[in-house]
């Protein structure tokens, strides 16, 4: 099957796809032969071979040589196979090339688009090969059009496509419009190909942001550790350098605020807090709650919760726009975080306190103590060993064990016995000033 300048043909779609020469080769092949099954037979045994002196793709039916015939659709006669190949001897196969000008215009179209369709596989293989390590990565496209819930972008070689749930509340792109994007996810299919999505709202894509402004990220003098966004609002990152000689706030912000404003002004205005991480998980969640400031914090590791008091004053900045900042700040660490002002805690202390103070037969002092600990209700207190509760409270095994007892008596219905003087319990407390670590 000839084709005009096919050589030509072949070397322009391996520089313009990026396809190799044998792939696209072997594509030519397994499209005629399929053309050449349906107009000579299926059951023939057929094979294409593309000729590159002759720029044409041979067909060759290959029968099996017999002294006498008796299927000729399979079979050639001795004499007739030694006019092709004197040294043809029986049980040999030998190959007749077929006349493929006889295929017809159906059997062309089928091989036309055999080999479309191995073409735009070969492509999309192409495409996936290049683009399946860049997942993560930040790339420069054009908006190519606009369809019902996507843009499309032009990368170059390839399209992409950027959900409108992806992009930052409120932008809209025009065609042509040059824009930068994640590459959130590279997919292939049969039916679709190469599918690569976009996003301008996922967190990798602020800190992509960041690795390109800021050159001690990129050399690794400064890490960010995690990053949570509310996209188009505000966001927030952790930064960690392992060099005391770093300032990974400083040189995330950059001089007059240079670095931090470029990665704002792609993020459409979204307000971004540096948050310096912290091992001491306390200070952790302190720092992400910046810019407030916190008065006091209360830490349950069991459940990986944190009980922050603040100032009442300082209540509305903490909590944030319908709970942003204390939101972004959970996610950021990891924890649970409940704020309260000091007010509010101090009358739903007061009552848990006054409780303490009335079913154990503590002081003041001690049942503060015990609140602050999380050991509010008696049957936690009832649980805990003498040496846990001394290891706490710092008073002695005695008043401990008399605790525990008193605890335990009442979670089963009341105290039994135990009358003695809140007085005993400020033994060892007289000089004890409880602050809580903030």
């Amino acid at each position: 099957m000839a084709y005009l300048n096919l050589n030509f043909v072949i070397e322009q779609v391996e520089k313009e796809k990026g396809i190799p020469k044998s792939t696209i080769i072997f594509a030519l092949e397994e499209a005629v032969l399929a053309a050449s099954k349906k107009k000579f037979g299926a059951n023939l045994d057929l094979e294409a071979k593309y000729n590159e002196e002759m720029e044409e793709i041979e067909v060759f039916q290959f029968k099996t040589v017999v002294e006498e015939v008796n299927d000729p659709e399979i079979e050639i006669s001795l004499e007739e196979a030694r006019q092709q190949d004197p040294d043809s001897l029986p049980g040999d196969k030998i190959g007749i090339k077929l006349d493929t000008k006889k295929l017809g215009r159906i059997a062309a179209q089928t091989a036309k688009q055999i080999i479309m369709e191995k073409v735009r596989n070969a492509e999309s293989d192409v495409i996936y090969d290049e683009f399946k390590n860049k997942k993560g990565e930040v790339i420069t496209g054009i908006i190519q059009r606009i369809e019902k819930s996507f843009y499309i972008v032009n990368l170059g070689k390839t399209e992409a496509i950027l959900p409108f749930k992806e992009t930052i509340p409120n932008e809209v792109f025009r065609q042509r419009e040059r824009i930068k994007a994640y590459i959130v996810d590279v997919e292939k299919n049969q039916k679709k190909g190469c599918t690569i999505t976009l996003s301008r709202s996922h967190p990798g894509f602020l800190i992509k942001l960041f690795e390109i402004e800021v050159p001690e990220i990129q050399e690794g003098l400064i890490k960010i550790l995690n990053a949570v966004r509310e996209p188009g609002e505000r966001a927030k990152i952790s930064v960690y350098s392992e060099d005391s000689d770093v300032d990974p706030i400083g040189a995330c912000v950059g001089v007059k605020g240079s670095r931090v404003q470029a990665v704002v002004q792609e993020l459409r205005g979204e307000k971004i807090d540096i948050i310096p991480y912290s091992k001491d998980p306390t200070k952790f969640v302190c720092n992400a709650l910046a810019p407030a400031r916190v008065s006091k914090v209360y830490i349950n590791e069991d459940v990986r919760s944190m009980e922050i008091i603040v100032n009442d004053d300082q209540l509305s900045l903490a909590i944030g726009k319908k709970g942003q900042n204390v939101r972004l700040a959970s996610k950021l660490t990891g924890w649970r975080i409940d704020i309260s002002s000091e007010s509010e805690v101090e009358k739903s202390s007061k009552k848990v306190i006054e409780e303490l103070i009335e079913n154990l037969k503590i002081s003041e002092i001690l049942a503060r103590i015990l609140y602050d600990e999380y050991l509010r209700d008696t049957r936690d207190i009832a649980k805990l060993s003498v040496e846990e509760l001394n290891k706490i409270t710092s008073i002695s095994i005695e008043d401990c064990r008399r605790i525990v007892e008193n605890a335990k008596a009442f979670s089963r219905g009341g105290i039994k016995s135990s009358h003695d003087s809140a007085e005993s319990d400020n033994k060892g407390l007289k000089d004890l000033v409880f602050k809580p670590e903030g």
